[in-house]
């Protein structure tokens, strides 16, 4: 299935910088992503590229080496401060375990220490939630926020891939859940048990989702996100 662009055809995020980290993971997926939507995109190694940047996208990819990485390079700690200052970023899957406040169940390292996060989103999640590798899936789901996309017709879902995937356990104060997956519409539906998950949310101008837009040609995320940027939504 192949997702609609918002109607009519947009280069929002013309004249905006906009950073992707390129540490580990499908990085180059989200930088083509933005700049199809007109944006420059700047792949973000060093705590220098931070620099001038109007939003950053964290991607998906495996959070325990993302944060590794970072502390690494020695982003992280500017990077965590850039953050609560109020930079605009949306991370997906990996990014949104590396935005949440708390990790259910952290991965840890070889003396004992539990895997770091950026933080910024008051959530709670569960890494690799929807299963393995081969547990992957993709389900349609309605998104909120997406009124930008609109036809006659209304709408159109979000067509969405998981692969191992988090889920969030819970939000705070000031956290908006934007999409859930129902047990009926996962791969196996048994680990769901009868609840939905929350797989998108949204606090002022950080977004998070667990799944993989930038695989699918879903171009209304990152068209979210820019116009989060802009004060535009």
């Amino acid at each position: 299935m192949t997702n609609p662009t918002s109607v009519p055809p947009s280069r929002v995020g013309t004249g905006l910088r906009i950073g992707v980290l390129a540490l580990q993971g499908d990085f180059r997926e989200h930088l083509h992503a933005v700049e199809d939507a007109g944006a420059t995109g700047i792949g973000v190694r060093r705590p220098a590229e931070l620099d001038g940047l109007d939003g950053l996208i964290i991607p998906g990819g495996e959070s325990t080496t993302i944060d590794k990485l970072s502390r690494a390079f020695g982003l992280r700690d500017p990077l965590r401060k850039r953050i609560h200052e109020g930079l605009p970023v949306y991370g997906s899957c990996a990014g949104m375990i590396l935005l949440a406040e708390d990790i259910t169940d952290p991965a840890k390292d070889l003396a004992g220490n539990p895997q770091q996060t950026f933080g910024g989103l008051d959530i709670t999640v569960r890494r690799n939630a929807f299963g393995r590798q081969r547990e992957s899936f993709e389900t349609d789901l309605d998104f909120k926020g997406l009124d930008f996309s609109a036809t006659e017709n209304g709408v159109a879902p979000v067509h969405a891939v998981f692969i191992r995937g988090p889920w969030v356990e819970r939000v705070g104060d000031g956290v908006e859940v934007l999409a859930v997956v129902e047990p009926s519409r996962a791969s196996h539906p048994e680990a769901l048990a009868g609840t939905a998950r929350i797989v998108a949310v949204r606090s002022g101008k950080l977004l998070a989702t667990s799944f993989h837009p930038e695989v699918t040609g879903e171009k209304r995320v990152h068209e979210l996100f820019i116009r989060m940027i802009r004060g535009e939504a």
